[in-house]
C-alpha cells in the first residue's frame, strides 16, 4: 500500500481473509481450552432453578461437587462442541464483520462507533444462525445430561447422533431466537467499545499503530462490557437449550418464569465466571487477529 492507503490497508484491504479467520479460530480454540472450566461453572449456575436448596451454593461449591463427583476432567464435559465450532464461528464473524465494515467505511477508510455497532450487530446474528447455536446447544445438553443419575452421551459425535436421532435437526436449534439476541448484542456490544476505544487511542491519526498489550486492555474490556450488556440473555439462551426446555412455552416465557420464579437476579447467574472467561477470549482473540493482519499487510502489499 502507498503511504496515503496505509490507513486504509490494515481495515479495508485484508490480503487473506480465510487465513485471517482461521487464525482467529485457532486463538479462540486455544483460549477455550484454557477457560472452559469457567464457561462449564457458568453453565451449570445458569441451569440450577431456584430450589430449596438449590443444587449448588456457589461457583467454588459447583466446583467441588462436579471434581468430587465426575473429577477434573468433569470440568471439561461439553468442550468439544466449542472446540470443534471455533474456527467456523470466527471466520463467520470476522468474515462478515470485514464484509459490511467494508460497505460503511466512509472516504477515508475510518470506521465510526455507531456503523461498528451495527457491523458487529450484523456479524453476531450471522455467527449464531449460521455456527453458534447449534453448537451452543450441543455443549448445554452435554454439561445438564452429566447432572443426570444416568447421563446417556458417550462423548460429542455420539452426543449429537442420539439429539438428532430423538428431535431431528430441530434439536440443535433450540433456543434460536435467545441465541440470535445474545450474539448480536454481544458483538455489537464488543465491536461498538473496540471501535470507540482505537478510534480515541489514534486521535487524529488513522495510522497510529496500536501496541498488542493495549489492543488486549481493549478487547478485556469489550468483553467485560458485553457480559454486563447481555448475561441476561445467555441465562435464557442456557435454559431455552437444556434438557429441560419442554417447560418453557417460547423464549419469551423462559424469561417471564424467571422473574416469576426465581427474581431479577436470576438473569444474571454465572456472572463472574463468565466474566473471566469472556474478557480473555475477546482480549486474546483480538489480540492475534489485529497482529497477524498488520504481519499480512506487510507481506502482501494492496493497491
Amino acid at each position: 500500500a502507498t503511504a496515503t492507503d496505509a490507513g486504509q490497508a490494515r481495515c479495508c484491504s485484508n490480503p487473506h481473509p480465510p487465513l485471517l479467520s482461521y487464525l482467529g479460530g485457532l486463538a479462540g480454540g486455544i483460549e477455550i481450552c484454557i477457560t472452559f472450566p469457567t464457561e462449564y461453572v457458568k453453565t451449570q449456575l445458569q441451569l440450577d432453578e431456584k430450589a430449596n436448596p438449590p443444587r449448588y451454593k456457589g461457583i467454588g461449591d459447583c466446583v467441588k461437587q462436579t471434581v468430587r463427583d465426575h473429577g477434573i476432567r468433569g470440568l471439561y464435559r461439553g468442550l468439544s462442541s466449542l472446540v470443534y465450532g471455533s474456527i467456523p464461528k470466527a471466520a463467520v464473524r470476522f468474515g462478515m464483520f470485514e464484509f459490511l465494515s467494508n460497505q460503511m467505511r466512509d472516504e477515508k477508510g475510518r470506521l465510526d462507533s455507531t456503523r461498528g455497532l451495527v457491523c458487529g450487530l450484523g456479524a453476531g446474528v450471522a455467527e449464531a444462525v449460521v455456527v453458534v447455536c447449534p453448537m451452543e446447544t450441543i455443549k448445554v445438553k452435554f454439561i445438564h445430561d452429566q447432572c443426570s443419575p444416568k447421563p446417556k452421551y458417550r462423548g460429542f459425535f455420539h452426543g449429537v447422533r442420539e439429539i438428532v436421532r430423538e428431535q431431528g435437526l430441530k434439536g440443535t436449534y433450540q433456543g434460536l431466537t435467545a441465541t440470535v439476541l445474545k450474539q448480536g448484542s454481544n458483538q455489537a456490544i464488543r465491536f461498538f467499545v473496540m471501535t470507540s476505544l482505537k478510534n480515541w487511542y489514534k486521535g487524529d491519526d488513522p495510522n497510529k499503530v496500536i501496541n498488542p498489550f493495549v489492543t488486549g486492555v481493549f478487547g478485556a474490556l469489550a468483553g467485560a462490557a458485553s457480559v454486563f450488556g447481555n448475561t441476561p440473555l445467555d441465562v435464557v439462551k442456557t435454559r431455552m437449550q437444556g434438557l429441560e426446555a419442554h417447560k418453557y412455552k417460547s423464549t419469551w416465557d423462559c424469561a417471564y418464569q424467571i422473574m416469576k420464579y426465581e427474581g431479577p437476579l436470576a438473569f444474571y447467574k454465572g456472572t463472574v465466571p463468565r466474566l473471566g472467561r469472556v474478557c480473555l477470549d475477546v482480549a486474546i482473540v483480538f489480540v492475534i487477529y489485529d497482529e497477524v493482519v498488520k504481519f499480512l499487510n506487510k507481506v502482501w502489499k494492496t493497491d
